[in-house]
């Protein structure tokens, strides 16, 4: 084995010896603090994670939080839309049938305005017919006027009657034979004889104790001469008395007692078709 010299070994040990380095004292303590701020950093650096760690665990409780609330309420609307489905159906129906009722009370509507509609037409006949057969009386106190879709024909007592007498007199049997010549043409109309008084108290009539009386004792008069003089059906006519207490107008005048004193003949159309329609 090959001895290596003294020389050599010291180059070799003055190499070795260059090869360390020689630190300073300000520079050691350089590097001490900037090793403390490194730690310092570090502590303040693991720190700040725990933190952003809790924080995280935080965030993801309240995601799971809310994805749970959200398919809750995605139950609810579906729910809901089953129910607005089922609602959509069932007013679906509802209309239908509302539509299709709505549409049988148009059409009976219109029917009923039809029939109205005729008998406002045959009652401005009927009308015009009275005055025309009557015109020989209106001088007399006969009128005839449409009230209420009704024809009322009018007779003032003076022309049927004498005073506080229930006996019809010739000019007001031919009044009323006139009347009843267009009644006879006219099956469809039924008859409403009132009797009306004026206010003043009855006095030594006999049997006739006051107005209430005489009214109905005039009218059943009149009803008589039509039925049994004039053949006029009884099913059609009924008889009234109004007493006094529907005068055509307020007052105690002679002029005024003497226009509430009357007879009125109602005369309406027969409205069966209408009411079995209503029902």
């Amino acid at each position: 084995m090959r001895k290596i010299s003294v020389p050599i070994v010291f180059v070799l040990f003055i190499t070795a010896l260059a090869s360390c380095v020689v630190i300073s004292p300000k520079k050691y303590n350089a590097l001490l603090a900037q090793k403390d701020s490194l730690s310092l950093g570090w502590e303040a650096a693991r720190t700040k994670i725990g933190s952003l760690e809790d924080e995280i665990a935080s965030l993801k409780s309240d995601t799971a939080s809310l994805n749970s609330r959200i398919a809750g309420l995605e139950g609810k609307v579906q729910g809901l839309d089953d129910n607005l489905n089922s609602l959509r159906s069932n007013s679906s129906s509802e209309i239908s049938k509302l539509s299709a009722d709505l549409q049988k009370r148009e059409a009976r509507l219109k029917e009923v305005e039809e029939i109205l509609r005729k008998r406002d037409e045959a009652t401005n006949a009927l009308k015009n017919k009275l005055q025309k057969a009557l015109l020989g009386f209106q001088q007399s106190g006969l009128s005839v006027d449409i009230r209420n879709g009704k024809v009322y024909v009018s007779l003032t007592d003076k022309l049927l009657f004498s005073s506080g007498s229930i006996v019809i007199d010739d000019k007001g049997k031919l009044a009323l034979q006139e009347l009843a010549k267009v009644l006879k043409t006219q099956p469809e109309i039924n008859i409403s004889v009132e009797g009306h008084t004026d206010n003043q108290r009855v006095v030594n009539l006999g049997q006739i104790k006051d107005n209430w009386d005489l009214s109905v004792l005039r009218a059943t008069s009149v009803v008589r001469f039509l039925t049994e003089g004039e053949k006029i059906e009884n099913s059609r006519i009924t008889a009234t008395g109004k007493g006094e207490y529907q005068p055509l107008e307020p007052g105690s005048t002679p002029e005024v007692r003497s226009r509430n004193r009357r007879i009125e003949i109602v005369l309406s159309p027969k409205l069966d078709e209408l009411y079995n329609l209503i029902k």
